[in-house]
C-alpha cells in the first residue's frame, strides 16, 4: 500500500510540473510595480496589439498625476508562452512620453511577472537641451 502512494504521489506530481512549466504568460490584466504605479492592460488582438492605462506613483513634475493611455504591442501568444512585449505610455499630466519594453514570465510559483525597461522623453524648448531630454 505504501509503494501505491508513493507511486501515486509521483505520478501526480509529474502531471501537475509540466502544466505549470507550459503555462502562458497574458498581458490583459492588472499589474502592479515595486513603487506602487499600476496599469490595467485590455484584451490583446488577433495581431497581439493592445490598448490601456497607466497611473504612475512617482513623477518629476509638480503637476497632479493623473491616469495616462498606454498603447502596445506583443508577440503572438500561440507561438511563445512567455512573449515579449512594448508599450507607449502619453502622460497625461505632462509634456513627455515613455516606451517600455519587456518580456512577460511565469516564475517557478506559477506568478506571471513583467521585467522591463524604460526610456522616458521629456519635452525641450532648445536643441542645445537635448542631452538631458531623455531618462
Amino acid at each position: 500500500m505504501v509503494q501505491a502512494t508513493s507511486f501515486l504521489l509521483v505520478l501526480s506530481l509529474a502531471l501537475v510540473v509540466p502544466t505549470l512549466s507550459a503555462r502562458k504568460c497574458v498581458l490583459t490584466g492588472r499589474w502592479m510595480n515595486d513603487l506602487g504605479s499600476n496599469m490595467t492592460i485590455g484584451a490583446v488582438n488577433g495581431e497581439g496589439n493592445f490598448a490601456g492605462s497607466y497611473h504612475t506613483a512617482v513623477t518629476a513634475t509638480t503637476n497632479e498625476i493623473q491616469v495616462s493611455p498606454l498603447q502596445g504591442s506583443q508577440h503572438h501568444t500561440n507561438q511563445k508562452s512567455q512573449p515579449t512585449f512594448g508599450f507607449t505610455v502619453n502622460w497625461n499630466f505632462s509634456d513627455s512620453i515613455t516606451v517600455f519594453t519587456g518580456q512577460c514570465f511565469v516564475d517557478k510559483k506559477g506568478n506571471e511577472v513583467l521585467k522591463t525597461v524604460w526610456l522616458l522623453r521629456s519635452h525641450e524648448d532648445n536643441i542645445k537641451n537635448d542631452w538631458k531630454a531623455t531618462r
